[in-house]
Order: C-alpha cells, then sequence, then structure tokens
C-alpha cells in the first residue's frame, strides 16, 4: 500500500521518524556521558537534544496520521493505532523529561531513568512501525505502481 504521504513516491514518516530516534538516543548518550565526566556541557547537549527530538516527533506524527488515516486493512489499522498511541505517549513523557530538566531543583537519576524507558518503549514502537512496513506493507508501493522496466535495470 503505497502513501499519500510522500515525496517523489517516498514516505515522509520513515524519513522524518530518523530524527527523534536519533536525538533521543543521543541525549540518553549523553546523559550517561555527563554521569561519567560531571562535564556540564554532556548535560546541556543532552538537554537540546531531548527538546529537538520532541519538535522532531511532532513533524514525523503528521505524515504518520496521513499513512494511518489511509489504512483500510483493520488489522493494520490496529497495528498503527497502537504504534500512533505509544508514540504519543512517548512525545509526552519525554516532554515531562524536558520539564524536568528546567527546574532548578535537583533530580538525581530521575531524568535518565525516563530518558531509559522511553528509549526502551521507542524500540517497541519501532517495532511496530516495521511490522506495519513488512507484514502489511505500508508506505510500500504496490506491484502494479512498478513500472515494468523497473525490475529489469540495476538500482546503480
Amino acid at each position: 500500500m503505497s502513501t499519500r504521504a510522500s515525496i517523489a513516491g517516498h514516505p515522509i514518516h520513515p524519513m522524518l521518524v530518523t530524527i527523534p530516534i536519533g536525538l533521543w538516543i543521543f541525549s540518553l548518550v549523553c546523559d550517561f556521558g555527563f554521569v561519567i565526566t560531571g562535564d556540564s556541557a554532556w548535560a546541556i547537549t543532552a538537554y537540546y537534544t531531548l527538546g529537538g527530538g520532541i519538535v522532531g516527533a511532532l513533524l514525523a506524527a503528521v505524515p504518520g496520521l496521513i499513512d494511518l488515516l489511509g489504512l483500510h486493512d483493520p488489522r493494520a489499522n490496529r497495528v498503527g493505532i497502537y504504534h500512533m498511541v505509544l508514540n504519543l505517549a512517548i512525545v509526552a513523557v519525554q516532554a515531562v523529561n524536558f520539564w524536568l530538566r528546567t527546574t532548578d531543583e535537583v533530580l538525581g537519576a530521575l531524568p535518565r531513568g525516563i530518558s531509559i524507558v522511553a528509549v526502551l518503549a521507542l524500540v517497541a514502537s519501532g517495532w511496530l512501525g516495521g511490522h506495519l512496513v513488512h507484514v502489511f506493507g505500508v508506505t510500500q508501493p504496490r506491484e502494479a505502481e512498478h513500472p515494468a522496466t523497473h525490475k529489469e535495470r540495476p538500482a546503480l
């Protein structure tokens, strides 16, 4: 099933999700960098990459919702809804995490713990997204949408 949210035949949602995934994982790495070194540059970088991940996730959600609304298979739709709800929960948790880091109170390991839980939930969400693509064919063009010569030419 091809998607309505695409650029030149390439689905937008899978392109955009790499931004929050990368930023949130890097934010967690920076948290550990701060714990190991005590250098506040790591904590500052973790804070800004966490915020950037939230913005990136919200941007990725728009074409993701368009893809979800285009699903016609009830089983794929159910998995898509689980994927969306889990992602929205992750964004909400990360928003709380971001807010906690703006306070002057010493929070200890709480923000890092939240980041660990959020990244683990992100793995589950990625599995659901992969299931949509590889099992249900979401964002993959139908055979009839490929020109016949497409298969005859090498990719490079």
